[in-house]
């Protein structure tokens, strides 16, 4: 591929992948760590003990853990743009669902449920850099991505203190319009990535022919077909 017309490729990708991974991965750490500013008031007002509360907590994790292998082979199968929606919408849903449990149990049931939602997000989403960008570009990608972190850290506790002042707003306790509130934008960009993603380079329209790969056939395979393994976080 001609230098100016890979220089022209790579920039329309970041433009269209790098804000929406960002966005994507400040949501899903806001998401994560809502649950210790709801247990300020969320403990006392369902009447859970520490270890209860503390139980509940790590069952996110586990449901993680034994599903996030699973969840990369499917989205291999299935696409990265439907798969990455499908986690997103869903993990949106119990994360809102999180207004209404009502004990221990239910606490815990809704908690591995959102663990097991959200599980292959960030690997997925590391995995899919690699169909996109080409070896040199991997540590630029990936560290901007992991720039919605410190977003989500300083975006996080505002927020979420702020969403907890409303409590009494609609009958509802602050910790449930927190936990309401901030699943909205994990639904609504969970949609919107049916319309951002695009499963494959070879696939995206708002490349011109010449920057898709395959445009060429006596060329060189496109430095955009390469793909490499990089490590799962």
């Amino acid at each position: 591929m001609d230098e100016a017309i890979e220089k022209s490729a790579m920039h329309k990708i970041y433009l269209r992948l790098l804000p929406f991974a960002i966005l994507s991965y400040i949501l899903a750490y806001i998401d994560r760590i809502n649950v210790s500013f709801a247990g300020l008031t969320m403990r006392g007002d369902l009447k859970l003990s520490a270890t209860d509360f503390g139980f509940a907590l790590g069952t996110f994790f586990l449901g993680y853990f034994i599903f996030e292998v699973p969840s990369n082979v499917i989205m291999e199968r299935v696409g990265a743009r439907l798969w990455i929606a499908r986690i997103m919408i869903t993990w949106g849903l119990f994360a809102g669902l999180m207004a209404f449990v009502f004990d221990t149990t239910s606490f815990s049931i809704v908690r591995f449920l959102l663990g097991v939602a959200e599980a292959g997000f960030f690997p997925g989403m590391l995995l899919y850099f690699t169909y996109w960008f080409p070896r040199k570009h991997h540590a630029r990608i990936v560290s901007g991505f992991l720039a919605g972190l410190p977003i989500a850290v300083a975006l996080g506790a505002p927020i979420s203190t702020a969403l907890l002042g409303l409590d009494g707003l609609f009958g509802l306790k602050g910790w449930q319009i927190m936990y309401i509130a901030e699943a909205i934008p994990t639904i609504v960009v969970g949609i919107l990535t049916l319309l951002v993603l695009t499963d494959r380079p070879e696939q995206a329209t708002f490349l011109t022919t010449d920057e898709r790969p395959g445009s060429r056939p006596r060329s060189p395979p496109s430095v955009l077909r390469r793909r490499t393994e990089i490590p799962f976080g």
